[in-house]
């Protein structure tokens, strides 16, 4: 099992300007170096379509590729993008549009808190965005887990966070139709992160991707499948 922090988050240097496209440069240059020909690729959160770019751009490595609650391209034709999310991420949204001032503006004391966050209080920190099924998920190692990787990822500042939210609103570098490996989408249905419809607009979109649309999962609660989820990988 190999993960990596994108470009800007904990020790990993900035790609200003990157696109979501870009990480397929990224995980060659780590797969060449663990000696590795053959991939499986996850990808939860924004991690999502990062992984979709690596099933569309590096179709020679990777062999299947899962998303849990991964958003859908800006713009999505018939998806509203916004519709179901939560305040808070309204607003983050919104400043990314409103230009890179605004964003940094937003995002700065966002960060500040969550370098201090705790697993007692990383459910109160993410406020609105924390649905009642995510809630009972939080607890214990979890949520101890969920803070420490919430602390690390603002260890450096705001610029991973920053240059994802950027790349989330702009065309990422290639098209979910363009993806000839096997997809698998995760989604749950009380998720206020990343709504409902991301998951099925890419599950109807993405050519043979399978939909695993979950109506009593939210967007931290999936993870606790995850052992299921690497098994239904590598079954494809």
């Amino acid at each position: 099992f190999v993960t990596y922090s994108r470009p800007g988050y904990a020790g990993s240097t900035r790609h200003e300007g990157r696109s979501v496209s870009s990480c397929a440069d990224d995980v060659r240059s780590i797969a060449a170096a663990l000696g590795l020909d053959e991939l499986h690729v996850i990808g939860w959160s924004g991690g999502g379509p990062h992984a979709l770019a690596c099933g569309a751009l590096l179709p020679d490595l990777v062999r299947s590729v899962a998303t849990l609650a991964g958003v859908a391209p800006w713009g999505a034709p018939g998806l509203d993008w916004l519709d179901g999310m939560a305040a808070e991420n309204v607003e983050e949204f919104g400043a990314a549009i409103a230009g890179p001032d605004e964003l940094r503006r937003f995002l700065e004391p966002f960060a500040e808190a969550l370098a201090r966050v705790t697993g007692e209080t990383v459910a109160e920190m993410l406020g609105g965005l924390v649905t009642d099924v995510d809630r009972a998920a939080l607890d214990g190692a979890f949520a101890e887990y969920q803070a420490s990787v919430l602390r690390a990822a603002v260890s450096s500042g705001i610029w991973g966070w920053f240059d994802d939210d950027v790349a989330f609103t702009r065309p990422w570098g290639f098209e979910p139709s363009s993806i000839a490996v096997p997809v698998t989408v995760w989604q749950g249905r009380q998720d206020a992160m990343v709504p409902f419809g991301h998951g099925a607009w890419l599950a109807a979109s993405i050519p043979g991707a399978q939909g695993r649309l979950l109506d009593d999962e939210g967007h931290l609660s999936l993870v606790a499948r995850f052992a299921e989820i690497v098994d239904d990988l590598l079954a494809t």
